[in-house]
């Protein structure tokens, strides 16, 4: 066998494991939790779209944000209704991650697609501006590998008319946090499997509230 192919075959179970590590972070925190009571939906029904990527730089990030961003916009909600882009290579400080995110907001103004779409974050040392970083409140936006979820304004309209107490999401998930505790949330065991970066390491800087 060739050593493209043995590389194939390694980035391709390393996918697997990414993979795998967002779905069990997304059934034991986010829905388990109840953190985002539109998302047991999508994921019963097969509509979230896992993209891993593979730039090692922020450049590399926004050429995949872009073909993501296009492929969500063109494909029928029925069969992908939202995105995940986990970028496992790169960004895994929180400083480089919440800076890229202009250019993230940039990409999807420069395709047209503001008021289309719109992209939230998560990252495994995030945290939100007058916190500290050991605040419990942070892993509301705590995921296993710096993360872009793409989604549907169209979507989101239809799950906040039918959840009208979408407005209380955020101080709810606040005291569900505070109530579950550091030891709580560590024993859902949903950070990384894999040693692509150390998620335990604590964030340098802290994100304002996008929401």
């Amino acid at each position: 066998m060739s050593s493209a192919a043995v590389s194939s075959a390694d980035l391709a179970a390393r996918d697997a494991i990414v993979v795998q590590d967002m779905v069990r972070w997304l059934e034991r925190a986010v829905i388990d939790l109840n953190l985002c009571p539109f998302a047991k939906g999508v994921h019963v029904k097969g509509q979230i779209h896992y993209a891993v990527s593979h730039a090692t730089d922020g450049r590399g990030v926004l050429q995949d944000l872009q073909r993501e961003l296009e492929a969500l916009a063109e494909a029928s909600p029925e069969k992908r209704d939202t995105t995940l882009l986990i970028v496992p290579g790169c960004m895994e400080d929180f400083l480089d991650f919440n800076d890229f995110l202009e250019l993230a907001d940039e990409m999807l103004d420069m395709l047209d697609l503001g008021g289309i779409l719109q992209i939230a974050s998560f990252h495994p040392q995030f945290q939100f501006e007058g916190t500290t970083p050991d605040d419990i409140t942070n892993a509301t936006n705590r995921a296993p590998y710096p993360t872009l979820h793409l989604i549907r304004e169209e979507s989101l309209d239809a799950a906040v008319e039918a959840f009208p107490e979408a407005e209380m999401i955020y101080e709810r998930n606040m005291e569900v946090l505070r109530q579950l505790g550091a030891e709580g949330w560590k024993a859902l065991d949903v950070g990384a499997r894999c040693p692509m970066h150390d998620a335990t390491e604590a964030p340098h800087t802290a994100a304002k509230d996008r929401a």
